[in-house]
């Protein structure tokens, strides 16, 4: 049977990325929208034959888990009060405001034992995941480098404010991390130098003996975004570029993984406590990068 799925949020991510990827999913009913502006949840739901809803209690009624289209700190709350009513959750990233909402979040989630996922997009591209289950073994990587050039915080770019003032560590880190320690292990040790606001460049360890550099920028004002990831060893190199790899294919498998994660009652592998970690290695980047950048 589908599982009745309700979307927080109604702005453009939950309209161009969550919204058609539930409807398009054979294992998932999209039942619910609720947001705190009206007229856009209106309009949302009702292109795809969903019920606005007036409370986010009324959404919660009405399904089995809940996805998060909303800033972190509303999210934050909106979700633990989803999992203390025994929902599913589909997180965004960050997982909470700070990491004490995160770990406070992560807590609930934990103690009522309820299946969650964090939307790391990138990791369900096909390019991407052909990458990491053949290209990267294929070449026994000894270390690695990673490229992240974005225009969403150029002059002009159509970014929330609030991602703005996040800067590029807190507004692209996570998914370049997880990344990164896909490829190549767990991020053991960095330092971290440049502007939270500009240029960041990192310099990683990881647990398994193996380095990587990395830079990110999100400032372009000319040229297509790019996140390229490249990894080498004693059989070659391997890259996979992330960003151009991910469109409505990928979002789709990843609804429908994480439908199936409700199904089983089991967390997805990228989870919340995965979602903390990736949270907490981006706290530490840009405190290293506030006390030695």
């Amino acid at each position: 049977m589908a599982v009745a799925v309700g979307l927080v949020g109604a702005g453009r991510r939950a309209s161009e990325v969550y919204a058609p990827a539930l409807a398009a999913c054979p294992e998932v009913d999209f039942v619910a929208v609720w947001g705190q502006s009206k007229d856009p949840v209106q309009r949302l739901a009702e292109s795809h034959g969903a019920a606005p809803c007036e409370r986010f209690e009324d959404l919660v009624e009405r399904c089995a888990a809940v996805v998060f289209a909303v800033p972190p700190p509303v999210q934050q709350e909106y979700a633990a009060r989803a999992a203390g009513a025994g929902r599913a959750l589909l997180l965004e990233k960050p997982i909470g405001a700070d990491i004490a909402g995160a770990e406070e979040l992560t807590s609930v989630a934990i103690r009522e034992k309820v299946p969650t996922m964090v939307a790391l997009t990138w990791r369900f591209a096909p390019a991407v995941r052909h990458f990491l289950e053949t290209d990267v073994p294929d070449v026994e990587p000894v270390g690695g480098t990673g490229r992240l050039l974005t225009g969403t915080h150029a002059p002009g770019a159509a970014t929330p404010a609030w991602r703005l003032a996040r800067g590029v560590l807190r507004d692209q880190g996570a998914d370049f991390f997880d990344l990164l320690e896909a490829a190549l292990g767990p991020i053991a040790g960095m330092h971290a130098h440049g502007d939270p606001h500009g240029w960041v460049g990192l310099a990683l360890d990881h647990q398994v003996g193996r380095f990587s550099q990395a830079t990110l920028y999100a400032g372009l004002t000319d040229g297509t975004d790019l996140a390229v990831v490249e990894v080498g060893g004693p059989r070659g190199t391997a890259a996979v570029e992330a960003i151009g790899a991910v469109g409505p294919e990928a979002y789709q498998q990843m609804v429908a993984e994480f439908a199936q994660a409700v199904t089983d009652g089991q967390s997805h592998r990228l989870d919340i406590e995965h979602g903390l970690h990736l949270q907490r290695l981006v706290e530490a980047a840009e405190t290293d990068l506030l006390l030695h950048g």
